[in-house]
């Protein structure tokens, strides 16, 4: 996906929104805009009731995206450039058998000053999501959207120092105290730092963490844009393969985060999707990464498009993560403001039915995947 950063300096990262306050979608426009935001300013045991983040039972739901939104207005209003999952969505999801909601928000927002102290409100806002999600049994992993930078300055430079990040989880971590529904994801696709530079920034981070007595499970993104496709690549001699393999944590809650979209460039821009085959070998050999390295793999990101073509594809991907040393995944993606063009949206729409929901539901509960009987299912519902 390197190679569209350009393209992207201008993009918004919330769809617009016509006047009544909906949301149209044209793209994959929320994947670039606070990327586009943060260059334009430098420059198998089925899940039981009551799941935990720390517990053995695969964590698996779903992106709730909103609250990194419009990146270009800090603070921004809520609810306008902004916003919140409602308890509907969260209850939706968990409802269909979720166990585990990824929240995307803005490092910004949440610490107006690098070092200083986090914003009430926003600590208010994320505290109700965390709420609420616990009363219906789900996980919550924060997941700081900034692709490696602060206020576009890349980590490792003053202003964004590793001792900023670690400062700034540490403080997360004490805000958000319960670890049996809190996880904390470190950073998302860190492609504005270089990967030498976030290996060493996560390491120190999640050192701290531990120094601080911080028992959350920790969850920690391959560098640039973290895809299983390219894990191995080498950028400046280090690879993500190279870069945690050795990857300690005194505590063993630490998961490694991949991403994999399925279109022919892996991007998450198209609507297209490579054959269930090809995404087969391209999880076995992160697999294969990972055992041989005795880590552990969450899989944060992934989307195919709702059409017969790559519904297999999805299928393909939900069966190869059952099983060690997948702990888990969270579909992208959901959130009130994506519109009805958004290939990847699986909100809940009147009048609107996805396959791919069905399949995901059928993953969460742990049932049997098979995508003939999933729409077979489906359509006798539907009448």
């Amino acid at each position: 996906m390197k190679f569209l950063i350009e393209k992207v300096r201008g993009w918004t990262s919330k769809p617009a929104l016509p006047a009544a306050g909906g949301a149209t979608m044209a793209g994959r426009v929320r994947r670039w805009g606070a990327l586009a935001v943060l260059l334009g300013a430098a420059t198998a045991l089925a899940v039981p009731a009551g799941a935990t983040c720390l517990n053995k039972a695969p964590l698996r739901g779903v992106n709730l995206a909103g609250a990194e939104f419009n990146g270009s207005k800090i603070p921004g209003t809520v609810f306008k450039d902004y916003m919140y999952p409602s308890t509907t969505d969260i209850t939706y999801f968990a409802d269909l058998g979720a166990n585990m909601i990824r929240l995307p928000f803005l490092w910004e927002r949440l610490q107006p000053v690098a070092g200083g102290p986090l914003d009430p409100t926003q600590v208010k806002f994320i505290a109700k999501v965390i709420e609420t999600a616990k009363s219906r049994n789900l996980c919550v992993l924060l997941d700081a959207h900034n692709y490696g930078a602060y206020k576009g300055i890349p980590l490792g430079k003053p202003g964004a120092t590793t001792e900023n990040f670690a400062d700034f989880w540490v403080r997360m971590a004490a805000a958000f105290p319960d670890v049996d529904t809190v996880a904390l994801g470190l950073m998302n696709e860190p492609v504005l730092t270089s990967l030498k530079q976030w290996g060493e920034t996560s390491k120190a981070t999640l050192a701290k963490l531990r120094e601080n007595n911080a028992k959350h499970l920790v969850v920690i993104a391959g560098g640039t844009y973290s895809g299983a496709h390219d894990w191995a690549t080498l950028r400046d001699g280090v690879s993500n393969a190279s870069t945690f393999a050795t990857l300690k944590d005194p505590l063993t809650r630490t998961l490694i985060e991949v991403h994999q979209y399925v279109d022919s460039n892996y991007s998450g821009t198209k609507a297209d999707c490579i054959s269930p085959a090809k995404l087969n070998d391209i999880l076995e050999k992160v697999k294969v990464w990972a055992v041989a390295n005795k880590q552990r793999l969450f899989l944060g990101e992934f989307g195919v498009a709702d059409t017969p073509e790559c519904l297999p594809t999805l299928q393909a991907a939900l069966t190869a993560m059952r099983g060690a040393p997948w702990s888990g995944w969270t579909y992208w993606s959901a959130g009130a403001w994506w519109g009805k063009t958004y290939i990847f949206n699986v909100q809940p729409m009147a009048g609107v039915t996805r396959n791919s929901v069905s399949l995901l539901q059928a993953a969460w509960n742990n049932e049997e995947l098979d995508l003939n009987k999933i729409l077979q299912k489906q359509q006798a519902v539907a009448k």
